[in-house]
């Protein structure tokens, strides 16, 4: 049975061995603002980053900041949205959302988590990734690729995402976080995939307990990998 230190030890080695594969590891969402960034995110509730850039240039023009957003007419928003699916509910979440920092933070998002989840559409996940990525915080966002490889790789056992949090935060160094969280992202979207892993192009094989349930073949599992892909639909899990 593995013991904690051998786990901790083989995660950072899983960790250095994907910095290698994904030395451009980020977060696929396109924002310039943290404002932008959380509303992408909010956005990208099962619905592939690819889809929320196409959609969000139209958004940003239309709706530049808070007070804009918050102002906006429903059905106006809702027809800028529409194509990342479950338009009505997101476009609740975000005029809302809006609505809440222009009242309590002067329109400018709140750099804590605390703050961030209290806001409409705001979970741990979604707060995460603003954290992470706007304002330099590390931060593990557990969504499906994260969870899917971290039970794959023996990192833990658990389904809950912020049990996965805490499993992970046990095992990778705080400052390592956020890269490590994009890291496992693009790998699980590139090469680690749901239904058919690319298991003989993988770079963390030897150090994976479950190598082997995907494609083995060299040759056939590097057909497999995807390159430069824009990601797919994950759960909301916000």
């Amino acid at each position: 049975m593995e013991t904690e230190l051998a786990r901790t030890r083989r995660a950072r080695r899983v960790h250095r061995a994907l910095a290698l594969r994904y030395p451009d590891a980020h977060c696929e969402l396109d924002f310039t603002s943290p404002f932008e960034l959380l509303v992408a995110t909010i956005l990208s509730a099962q619905c592939t980053d690819a889809r929320v850039n196409q959609v969000t240039p139209a958004l940003f023009a239309r709706y530049p900041g808070a007070t804009d957003l918050a102002a906006a007419e429903r059905s106006e928003l809702e027809g800028l949205i529409q194509a990342t699916g479950f338009f009505r509910a997101k476009s609740d979440a975000l005029l809302k959302m809006s609505a809440q920092l222009v009242a309590e933070h002067g329109g400018e998002v709140p750099p804590r988590q605390a703050d961030l989840v209290k806001l409409a559409g705001v979970g741990r996940k979604t707060a995460n990734v603003v954290l992470g990525d706007a304002f330099g915080v590390p931060g593990l966002t557990v969504d499906t690729h994260v969870g899917r490889l971290s039970r794959r790789l023996g990192f833990t056992t658990h389904e809950d995402p912020v049990k996965v949090e805490t499993d992970l935060a046990g095992l990778i160094p705080r400052q390592d976080w956020t890269m490590f969280n994009h890291r496992m992202i693009f790998h699980g979207r590139r090469t680690c995939h749901s239904r058919r892993p690319a298991c003989g192009a993988c770079p963390v094989a030897r150090l994976c307990p479950s190598a082997g349930i995907g494609e083995n073949d060299p040759v056939r599992a590097a057909k497999l990998v995807k390159q430069g892909s824009p990601g797919v639909a994950v759960a909301a899990t916000a």
